[in-house]
């Protein structure tokens, strides 16, 4: 008995001091707390200029002349008017003026919510690309832009102006997208920065 007495006194001090060794101790990750929506929730995430939505963007392409650039951006639009996710006959390109080095196309394109095996969601979305090119750099701007939902059973049309801006789609606090709307803002949002940003790519390709 008095051997197991001393033994335990041996031990209870090396269990505290182990305690008391921060590494040892198991540290529990925070929560993060981070909302998923943040970017769409931006001031200006959807900007409104003359009482339209319009984004736009300046796209640098250093040693590049205009020329270049419009060749570029041209077979761009034209490749993308072709893709899969355009509806047929609905999406071309409508200016294109080499001597000012001007170009615009119109899009009419699927934009898809959910797909599984039992749900689609998705709506037609329509507007317009315009690109000013200049030594250097391009103008892009995306503007004129429409829904069309649930064309095959009960179509709604939706106009940007009224359906994804901040008053629509946005909760009073600033704190989250609406259930309906919000899903128009965000993949809205998504669909314009895949485009300027493949712009940026190919104008900055070397």
């Amino acid at each position: 008995m008095k051997q197991i007495l001393i033994a335990l006194l041996t031990v209870l001090p090396m269990l505290a001091s182990a305690q008391d060794n921060t590494w040892e101790r198991i540290e529990i990750a925070p929560v993060s707390k981070e909302n998923p929506d943040a970017r769409y929730l931006l001031e200006n995430a959807v900007p409104v200029v003359d009482g339209k939505v319009l984004w736009e963007a300046t796209i640098q392409a250093p040693g590049k002349s205009a020329q270049q650039i419009y060749d570029i951006l041209l077979a761009q639009m034209e490749k993308m008017v072709k893709e899969p996710n355009q509806i047929e006959g609905k999406s071309h390109v409508v200016i294109k003026e080499p001597e000012t080095h001007r170009l615009g196309a119109s899009f009419n394109e699927w934009l898809v919510f959910k797909s599984s095996a039992l749900v689609l969601d998705e709506t037609q979305l329509a507007f317009t690309l315009m690109a000013e090119c200049s030594d250097g750099q391009a103008k892009i701007t995306m503007t004129r832009i429409t829904y069309l939902y649930e064309a095959d059973r009960n179509p709604e049309r939706y106009v940007a102006e009224e359906w994804i801006v901040d008053k629509y789609s946005v909760n009073k606090k600033h704190t989250k997208l609406l259930p309906i709307s919000g899903k128009f803002r965000r993949k809205t949002i998504d669909r314009k920065d895949f485009i300027f940003n493949k712009f940026n790519s190919l104008l900055n390709d070397k």
